[in-house]
């Protein structure tokens, strides 16, 4: 802490020793101005001297409203000090007094004016200003009996709730709404510079607030029920905002604070380390996907005697049962394949005995470090029975290779590993995922197994043993990596399982009813499950203008000043606080592309699920398969193409009105091509995406850096390192080139744990200083040895862990209408294309058409008879 602000201090009488000085100054700058270099956790622990009983792992709103308060109860109601009498700021503040003539900068400006008020009302006031009847020291009031008392939580609570009760009923005119949204962003845009996470519950408090009066005010004052299409069209987009609302309320709650929880330590004695099943369940996907997940599972660092690893092949195919047998690694199949993969799961429960069992999609290939990470927390915490990580794919999904965003925007599911399972992981309520977790067999035993009443399994699981009162954990480290779904189609067809179990279990095993389950995890569990509902109401944000420019029904009956005045602000403060606290793992605007592309596909499913809950069944994700061929999807994008034209025949419609309709109804007509024209954006990012990119690579590449050693055929020996690999082949950075004809047998070397091995391959082409490579005639012990030194390194997805922050939302918004741009663009062309054979294809059609028709016959003659 600086001297300057211990000196001010001391010469306030606000603390009595310099410690105290830089204790509570400390924390003072963490929660409001620059957060110290060694992190929340670091000022904390210090923090802890004037509160401690706050425990600063799991902050709640209550918790910061308390420690806001008792910061001006250390500052403002104190004793004051005898120099506190001959404050001269000129000598306290000489350097921001400098700064504020200078720069002439606002905030210097405020804090010197509050400071010379301070100072004059003690002068002035001495006697009216005299808390000698307080406790005096800092100590002492900040360990008062009061902030211990469940009352004081309950207080914040209560004025929290006044607050915001006023802000949001409040009616104000034009200009006073106005004035109310510029001071609320302008304090927000200053708030979001601010590091911390206390900043950050700031913005969610402002969000709220803005959020809340806009839907109190739509509610009140904006239904218009003089026709009844005014009536309808009102209250339908209401109740999509309405749903919107609540999501958003339950996102602050879920993802607002993050536990990020570290690895715990095993013991020294590997003798003290449990046994563990690894399952690898399988049903139809090729040998070539499964075989590096096997070597990578055989290599985990654990000791042999007590670790198996077991294929569950629901397939039954012989090519792999010989090759468990060949590597050595247990094989399971079984007669009635019931329930899918919960019911394979189930069965190998039966018959194995391991502690603890780990689960790996057939794709998805481990790290060596995996239970090393995992395990410890199990061992210090019998309660514990799932701990999961993150699913990390090294293939680009459908949205990043067809839009050509692969490492270069995060992916749809960064979000929820990134941010959304560390807020579960804060109230207890970590999800199962059905691959990359390790559950305790007691436990899962328990509740029965893999739970199949649903299609998610998985979070179906996580709830049950949550209900048992078993606790879980999330570890945000990538400890395997796996293959994204090839083709849009597939993509769909994944995410409408997710979100028909998650309905079916919405509606069989509501969280918000039943035992077992804190308000917190009810609330985590609702707000996954509610998220999936969005088909509808994205469905009416896509079509709410064309109630009015097509059939002239209000449904926001308000001026269209007032509408920009409270619809913008909504969407703003929503936006700006969702970058603050998600922009490191979601662009901007990005989610609304996810849902415009999944938002019809998933309606019906879902609302058959919320009815009838008990149809549905399970549907296996395609993995490993290529497009051979660029090509445009046309039946995916049958309902795009349909809100596409109902949606340029409103913007006409708006052009129209504007020509020809009353003057009192421009702002309204200008609002709703406007919201139209960014769903015609939105519509055409959903067209650039179904545009299949060529897929023809068997082996996907990883790019990274690995040391190597090169073997040339001369016998010479150059230390390079890679560029990229994969299972087939690798490309590798010399130290400068080397003239390589196609097809010369070279040897790579690379090194695990203190050992070389090396791996036969041919030259692919070289240029320059870089040489492309790839493996020939491996054994099955290279193949082996190939997976352990590249996909199975401990640190394989380090790398791809770090994310930049977006910074700012215009560039998710830059995004949409470039992606809008660009599908527009593609539309044209694949139209152009289809169109350019047309005279050819109507010639055929009339030739089909004449040989359909009855052609008039000659009259013929009988023998003796015209």
């Amino acid at each position: 802490m600086s001297s300057r602000w211990t000196r001010w201090l001391l010469a306030s009488g606000a603390v009595r020793h310099p410690d105290d000085a830089a204790s509570i100054g400390t924390v003072l700058l963490s929660l409001f101005l620059v957060a110290p270099p060694e992190g929340w956790h670091a000022w904390g622990r210090q923090a802890r001297r004037f509160f401690p009983h706050v425990d600063f792992d799991r902050l709640r709103l209550s918790d910061a409203l308390r420690i806001v308060l008792q910061c001006l109860w250390l500052l403002l109601v104190r004793r004051p000090g005898e120099a506190r009498h001959g404050l001269d700021l000129r000598q306290v503040l000489p350097r921001e007094r400098r700064r504020w003539s200078e720069r002439r900068h606002l905030e210097g400006a405020l804090r010197l004016y509050w400071l010379r008020f301070k100072a004059w009302a003690v002068r002035r006031f001495p006697a009216l200003l005299d808390r000698s009847r307080l406790r005096g020291s800092v100590e002492h009031a900040a360990l008062h009996p009061f902030w211990d008392h469940w009352l004081a939580s309950y207080a914040c609570y209560a004025l929290a709730v006044l607050l915001a009760v006023v802000c949001i009923t409040t009616p104000f005119d034009i200009a006073s709404q106005a004035l109310f949204v510029v001071l609320l962003l302008a304090m927000a845009l200053w708030v979001r510079r601010v590091p911390g996470p206390v900043p950050t519950l700031i913005l969610v408090v402002f969000s709220i607030t803005v959020s809340t009066r806009y839907i109190w005010w739509r509610a009140t004052s904006t239904i218009n029920d003089d026709t009844m299409a005014n009536l309808i069209a009102g209250v339908v987009l209401l109740c999509a905002e309405l749903y919107a609302w609540v999501v958003l309320l339950l996102g602050f709650f879920q993802t607002s604070w993050m536990l990020r929880r570290k690895v715990v330590a095993l013991p020294a004695d590997p003798g003290l380390w449990p046994s563990v099943d690894v399952f690898i369940p399988t049903y139809n996907e090729p040998l070539r996907v499964l075989k590096p997940t096997i070597y990578a599972a055989q290599a985990l660092d654990w000791p042999k005697d007590k670790l198996n690893v077991y294929i569950l092949d629901d397939g039954s195919r012989e090519e792999v049962r010989r090759f468990a047998e060949e590597i050595g690694v247990g094989y399971l199949i079984r007669e009635q394949h019931n329930h899918a993969k919960a019911g394979n799961i189930n069965h190998a429960l039966t018959l194995t005995d391991g502690e603890f069992v780990a689960i790996f999609d057939c794709d998805h290939i481990p790290t060596r470090s995996f239970l090393q990470v995992t395990m410890g927390g199990f061992l210090g915490d019998e309660k514990l029975a799932l701990v999961q990580t993150p699913h990390h794919f090294f293939s680009p999904d459908p949205f990043e290779r067809n839009l050509n965003s692969f490492r270069k925007v995060p992916n749809e599911n960064e979000l929820f590993y990134g941010r959304v399972q560390d807020g579960n992981d804060l109230w207890n309520a970590t999800f199962f995922c059905g691959s990359c977790a390790v559950l305790r067999r007691g436990p899962l035993e328990e509740i029965g197994g893999i739970a199949v009443e649903t299609v998610t399994e998985d979070a179906h699981t996580s709830l049950k043993l949550h209900r048992r009162g078993y606790r879980s954990a999330y570890l945000n480290l990538v400890q395997a990596a796996g293959l994204a779904t090839e083709s849009l189609s597939a993509h769909i067809g994944q995410r409408i399982r997710w979100a028909r179990g998650m309905t079916q279990i919405f509606r069989t095993d509501n969280p918000l009813f039943g035992k077992g389950l804190s308000l917190a995890q009810r609330i985590c569990y609702s707000n996954a499950m509610l998220h999936f509902l969005y088909g509808i109401p994205r469905t009416v944000f896509l079509t709410a203008p064309l109630a009015f420019l097509l059939l002239h029904a209000y449904t926001i009956y308000a001026p269209a000043m007032a509408i920009v005045l409270y619809v913008l602000p909504h969407m703003i403060f929503a936006t700006i606080t969702n970058s603050r606290m998600h922009g490191q793992f979601r662009r901007s605007y990005w989610g609304e592309i996810y849902e415009t592309v999944l938002a019809w596909y998933i309606t019906l499913p879902t609302t058959i699920a919320l009815l009838f809950p008990k149809l549905g069944k399970f549907n296996v994700t395609a993995k490993g398969g290529l497009v051979e061929e660029s090509y445009f999807d046309w039946n995916i994008t049958k309902p795009y193409l349909v809100l596409l034209s109902l949606n340029l025949l409103g913007l006409l419609a708006g052009g129209y009105r504007l020509v020809t309709g009353p003057n009192d109804e421009l702002g309204t007509v200008l609002v709703n091509m406007a919201w139209t024209g960014y769903n015609l954006f939105l519509l055409g990012a959903a067209l650039a995406v179904a545009k299949e990119s060529r897929q023809v690579r068997v082996t996907h590449r990883v790019h990274a850096r690995l040391p190597l050693t090169l073997h040339l055929p001369d016998g010479k020996c150059l230390p390079c390192h890679s560029s990229d690999y994969s299972e087939g082949g690798m490309a590798i950075v010399m130290p400068h080139a080397v003239k390589l004809a196609p097809d010369t047998p070279l040897h790579v070397s690379l090194r695990r744990s203190g050992r070389s091995f090396a791996f036969p391959c041919l030259t692919v082409f070289t240029k320059g200083n870089r040489l492309s490579l790839r493996f020939s005639a491996l054994s099955r012990q290279q193949e082996m040895d190939l997976v352990q030194c590249t996909f199975g390194r401990a640190d394989a997805w380090l790398r791809d862990e770090a994310r930049a922050h977006e910074g700012t939302p215009m560039h998710g918004l830059r995004d949409i209408f470039r992606l809008g741009r660009d599908g527009f663009r593609l539309l044209i062309t694949q139209a152009l294309d289809y169109l350019d054979p047309l005279p050819s294809r109507l010639l055929v059609l009339v030739h089909r058409l004449a040989t359909l028709l009855p052609r008039q016959r000659a009259p013929h003659t009988i023998q003796g008879k015209p």
